[in-house]
């Protein structure tokens, strides 16, 4: 099976569809008109509602079928899923998933959500299900444990509809990206105009940052559990605050049933406090199988057992993670290898600042220098006094070489499907 976003445009449908070679598809009316009729191995197109454009509906369909169902007769490490990368690095590939890949996220899921499923238990999430953090991290362990989702659908994220709806509804456990929660953070008093009912929320696909946490400790009144994966294997390291303390700023330590290290470019462990890539070793019952028709780059992604996630951290004596950034993210300034996670922190504690990102751009001098697109709050006077402010912010903060030399102020950051940020269309812009 292969979920797909309703928000992809044509372009993003048809990539994915033809590199998988799909075999039929299950749409409604409305995105039937994405879907590029050249696609020669797509047999069968059917319409939920809608106008099917002479393609079978459906319900219709379901009421002829035969009353007996005769399941497959599966393996764990047969094929189950194909989800694609959210494509920050590149173009998208799909990451093929065995049928162990469902039971391989639970000890994830009820960590993060502080011993999922509880009595009265509620979840709801924001992220797409075609995601693997909407589907994996959401819908299928919820199924799993029998526990109800709370489905809405909405053309784009609202924080403050986001704060009604979990009000409305008694939400009890959420998933909620970085992204949604620094747009919640903007809605005003919520504690005192939003009664709810939370008791656990995760967040996971970008850090968070200390500010941030804070915030939701007093908004949400819950201890926010972060937690790391990617779309070749999820759920690998987070955090449970009704088992350990949460320090802010690390993605947690290594979920129980996954062999996590920071290792070297080669796999090998590095020692705690040095700057590594993070790793997993294989087997592992969340690991992919390999890239789709792609063996060259599953080949690429492992150093021997170990499957290389291309995210730099840290991990300390006590064996919390911290992450530093992309390895291609890392900025190579004046003899210093700079990760922009720090400085991006430390940027949305100024009070201008609403989003930002940092990225390095060339220089004939220094090789690389720090530059920060920012989008400011509305009520921001921006200008070079305000850059010149916040560099200096940054500078006395983390350290001088640390501050963005050049500060570009935006509308809006350019965000994958999944609200990750972008980083290789704003070092396009240098």
């Amino acid at each position: 099976a292969l979920p797909l976003f309703t928000q992809f445009g044509p372009d993003a449908l048809e990539h994915r569809l033809a590199d998988s070679r799909a075999r039929a598809l299950i749409t409604d009316g409305e995105n039937l008109t994405k879907v590029a009729t050249e696609l020669p191995n797509l047999a069968m197109i059917v319409v939920v509602d809608g106008d099917s454009g002479g393609n079978p509906l459906f319900w219709p369909s379901l009421e002829r079928a035969a009353d007996v169902f005769s399941p497959m007769v599966t393996g764990i490490d047969d094929p189950a899923l194909v989800i694609y990368t959210s494509g920050t690095t590149g173009r998208p590939k799909g990451a093929l998933h065995a049928h162990r890949v469902l039971l391989g996220h639970l000890p994830g899921v009820q960590l993060a959500q502080d011993f999922f499923p509880a009595p009265g238990d509620l979840y709801w999430t924001p992220a797409d299900w075609a995601w693997i953090g909407g589907l994996l991290d959401v819908l299928l362990p919820s199924f799993y444990f029998g526990v109800p989702v709370l489905a809405h659908r909405a053309r784009k994220f609202d924080p403050e509809e986001a704060f009604a709806l979990m009000a409305r509804h008694g939400v009890r456990n959420a998933f909620l990206p970085p992204t949604a929660l620094k747009m919640m953070r903007q809605v005003p008093s919520p504690h005192a105009r939003f009664s709810h009912r939370l008791r656990s929320v995760g967040s996971g696909g970008e850090p968070l940052g200390e500010d941030i946490l804070d915030w939701c400790r007093q908004a949400l009144a819950v201890e926010v559990n972060e937690f790391y994966g990617q779309t070749e294997a999820n759920l690998l390291v987070g955090n449970c605050a009704s088992l350990f303390p949460v320090r802010p700023g690390s993605m947690g330590r290594a979920i129980p049933g996954h062999c996590v290290e920071v290792v070297s470019p080669d796999g090998h462990a590095v020692t705690a406090g040095e700057n590594g890539i993070i790793a997993v070793r294989r087997p592992d019952p969340v690991m992919f199988l390999g890239y789709w028709e792609n063996p060259e780059a599953t080949r690429a992604k492992f150093a021997g057992d170990w499957c290389l996630t291309g995210d730099v951290a840290v991990k300390d004596a006590d064996g919390y993670i911290w992450f530093k950034g992309r390895e291609d993210d890392l900025i190579s300034s004046g003899g210093y290898r700079i990760g922009p996670t720090d400085i991006e922190d430390c940027l949305m504690k100024h009070p201008a600042v609403l989003m930002t990102a940092v990225v390095g751009a060339p220089d004939p001098i220094r090789g690389e220098i720090i530059k920060a697109f920012i989008v400011p709050r509305p009520e921001a006077a921006t200008g070079p006094p305000l850059s010149e402010e916040i560099r200096r912010f940054v500078g006395t903060r983390l350290a001088l070489y640390q501050a963005p030399r050049e500060i570009v102020f935006v509308k809006e950051l350019p965000l994958t499907a999944t609200g990750k940020i972008m980083r290789r269309e704003l070092r396009r812009c240098n």
